[in-house]
């Protein structure tokens, strides 16, 4: 298959979901996805619909913009509210609510929050504007900490002494050992394409070896998801647990290792708190010391309000495949795209999001 709309076409689809229909032989089983895009890819593909009742998709923290805790965004909130300041982030930074407030609320204020499309139109806007602090929130996941990791390379070669960075990247197999040791049950995982690209699949091995939860590597589209929870479906049924790519035409097992190597030359592993799931050792990533003068935390100190949470949120324990958005008495009613109370809804990757706009019914 070469082309996109070969891997949404009707006839491979209903043969791969009678196949698994054919395999899982009335076994119950519980998937978990760990990327925001193949949540918003099942819910718009009606993937839970074609597969067994017996077996049951469930969505993790894979929306970086969800498992960013509040504490980061009051403290971007904090900086935007910093004399010549210009904060620059990706859009979906912009809705989620903090303690008090949004970066959004404070760009309608008057301050200077600017939606960019890369760390590039950030080092761009930094260039424009010698006598501006420009701090970049940085936030995801492995595939994007690398543009992080370019970006400041590039700063301290072009001598841009006013570009800052905001760190709060993660990375995903920590959180997924957290999540194999919780309360609930997965029998397989989905992983991140997007992630894998960059980190390879080796790094999931332990998961399979350890817990003795099998992993595929998944593409985005109906084909290629369907395939992964087959390939999943035997390894349960042949009772064992391995690490497999399905995404073969983008993931290597090595992955990328220019990526990678520039990532951890900037960035190394640091704790890092997520929402709803808490701090997490060595699963969050930081500025090394060399690049210490470019850490906006460090270098602009700002008072940071009492974190406070929203009330009746329950988008931690959606993160954690512990409830669904149909469980929120907020859901599609107090909280919705336009008026979200949480994370969840507010990012185009969120679980909330995607029930809202292709699961309502």
């Amino acid at each position: 298959m070469k082309y996109i709309d070969e891997f949404r076409k009707e006839n491979p689809v209903h043969r791969l979901s009678e196949e698994i229909h054919k395999r899982c032989q009335g076994k119950k089983m519980t998937f978990m996805e760990v990327c925001g895009t193949h949540t918003m890819s099942i819910a718009r593909y009606g993937i839970r619909e074609l597969l067994p009742k017996t077996i049951e998709l469930i969505s993790g923290p894979g929306c970086p913009v969800c498992v960013t805790p509040n504490r980061i965004i009051d403290t971007a909130v904090s900086l935007a509210r910093v004399k010549d300041v210009i904060i620059a982030t990706f859009g979906d930074m912009m809705k989620v609510p903090g303690s008090s407030s949004s970066l959004e609320n404070e760009r309608s204020q008057g301050r200077d929050v600017r939606v960019v499309t890369s760390t590039m139109e950030a080092l761009s806007i930094a260039s424009r504007n010698p006598d501006k602090k420009i701090i970049f929130i940085g936030v995801g996941f492995e595939t994007t900490a690398p543009t992080i990791a370019a970006s400041v390379l590039e700063a301290r070669e072009k001598n841009l002494s006013n570009y800052y960075i905001v760190c709060a990247h993660k990375l995903i197999p920590p959180a997924m050992e957290t999540l194999s040791r919780g309360e609930v049950n997965i029998d397989g995982y989905i992983c991140p394409g997007h992630v894998s690209a960059v980190i390879g699949s080796e790094p999931y091995r332990f998961l399979a070896e350890k817990y003795g939860i099998g992993c595929v590597v998944s593409g985005f589209e109906p084909s290629d998801i369907l395939q992964s929870i087959l390939m999943l479906v035997n390894q349960i049924v042949n009772e064992e647990a391995k690490v497999e790519i399905q995404y073969k035409r983008v993931v290597k097992p090595e992955g990328n290792r220019a990526a990678y190597e520039i990532m951890m030359s900037v960035l190394e592993p640091c704790d890092s708190d997520w929402r709803g799931i808490g701090m997490i050792p060595d699963s969050g990533l930081k500025l090394r010391d060399e690049f210490s003068d470019m850490d906006a935390v460090e270098q602009i100190p700002v008072d940071i309000e009492p974190l406070r949470e929203q009330k009746g949120c329950i988008c931690g324990k959606i993160l954690q495949g512990m409830a669904k958005p149909f469980d929120c008495v907020h859901f599609g009613k107090s909280c919705t795209p336009e008026n979200p109370i949480g994370p969840c809804m507010v990012s185009s990757e969120g679980t909330c999001a995607a029930y809202y706009k292709y699961q309502r019914r």
